[in-house]
């Protein structure tokens, strides 16, 4: 290899002679390494990191009509939630040199117009969408960039990343049977929200197949606040036949249901056993420490990230769906119920 030529400002020509190779090799192993040989890749890298050439991402996207951003829609950037899911998107977006926009849709008045705006703008060359309700089709322009759903998903032609949600609801409810419990409640996330209602189908069904009763009284709505799951308690608090464990359709209101009883005198889970659902950093931390249902939010990002950007290297504006498994973490918030 020559000489290093960092004393001044590093060319692609640079590089190319470095490494020993034309620059047009040298630009496809920067743009699309699987297009050339592993030794070859490896010495235009080396030649690269010599010669302390910079990739200028700008101009790079310039000419092929591209922002070099990602924007993620997320409904409430204060839920804890999100936090893994964009740090996972974060992690795959930004060595392939993208920048990640994020804005928060529970903010905007119309965020249907706000998203058509974004598209028409060329404000990003992909979107990732964590609200199921924000893609209408009627809504968004026939050409438009790669867009991908994270958790939620939509009946119509959009790829998404979530996780099993109906069989996460199985795997709480037959925790619960497999300690003994046979009264069996459920929070409920908004209805009508594809996530609550998979994760109260997938309640009801396996309490079905348990032979138990699926009772409207033992079934509290709520919206995955945890003011919802608090309110859930004051419900289950002025019941006169109260069920012995509760299945949260989320975290949150399983620390605001928990919270509440234990502020009146309920003990959890000696009086009444709790179920999760998300794993967020908090609820290890609770006393006791919550059983749960894992999303696995990071991967959910990575895979999300890597369908947006697979989608935009292609060319499509739809791939395949993924759905990712679950698992139950136990902890200390389920025991048998009295007798």
């Amino acid at each position: 290899m020559g000489g290093t030529v960092q004393a001044k400002t590093a060319k692609i020509q640079d590089v190319a002679r470095i490494a020993g190779v034309s620059t047009a090799t040298v630009s496809r192993a920067l743009s699309n390494p699987d297009l050339v040989a592993e030794s070859t890749r490896k010495a235009v890298m080396d030649a690269v990191e010599e010669s302390g050439y910079r990739i200028n991402h700008a101009a790079r996207n310039l000419r092929r009509q591209r922002s070099g951003s990602i924007l993620a829609l997320v409904p409430n950037l204060a839920n804890p939630f999100f936090s893994q899911i964009l740090a996972g998107l974060s992690s795959v977006l930004s060595p392939a040199g993208y920048g990640l926009l994020i804005a928060d849709t529970q903010t905007d008045n119309n965020p249907q117009e706000r998203l058509r705006s974004y598209i028409l703008n060329g404000l990003a060359d992909g979107i990732v969408i964590f609200d199921g309700h924000l893609p209408e089709k009627q809504m968004l322009p026939p050409q438009h960039p790669p867009i991908v759903l994270a958790c939620e998903w939509v009946d119509f032609d959009l790829p998404s990343v979530r996780v099993d949600n109906a069989k996460g609801a199985q795997i709480a409810i037959q925790h619960l049977y497999d300690n003994g419990h046979r009264r069996i409640g459920h929070i409920t996330g908004p209805l009508g929200n594809v996530l609550a209602d998979s994760r109260l189908n997938g309640m009801k069904n396996t309490l079905e197949q348990l032979g138990l009763a699926v009772r409207k009284e033992w079934i509290f709505n709520g919206d995955y606040s945890m003011d919802s799951g608090t309110f859930a308690a004051k419900q289950w608090l002025a019941l006169d036949d109260r069920p012995t464990a509760v299945f949260c359709a989320s975290d949150e209101m399983a620390t605001g249901f928990m919270g509440a009883l234990q502020h009146a005198g309920i003990d959890v889970p000696n009086d009444v056993s709790v179920v999760g659902f998300d794993n967020i950093e908090v609820v290890e931390h609770l006393t006791p420490a919550l059983t749960t249902i894992r999303q696995p939010r990071r991967l959910i990002g990575q895979h999300a990230g890597q369908m947006v950007m697979n989608m935009i290297d292609d060319g499509v504006m739809s791939c395949a769906s993924e759905i990712i498994p679950v698992e139950l973490i136990e902890r200390k918030s389920v025991v048998a119920p009295k007798t």
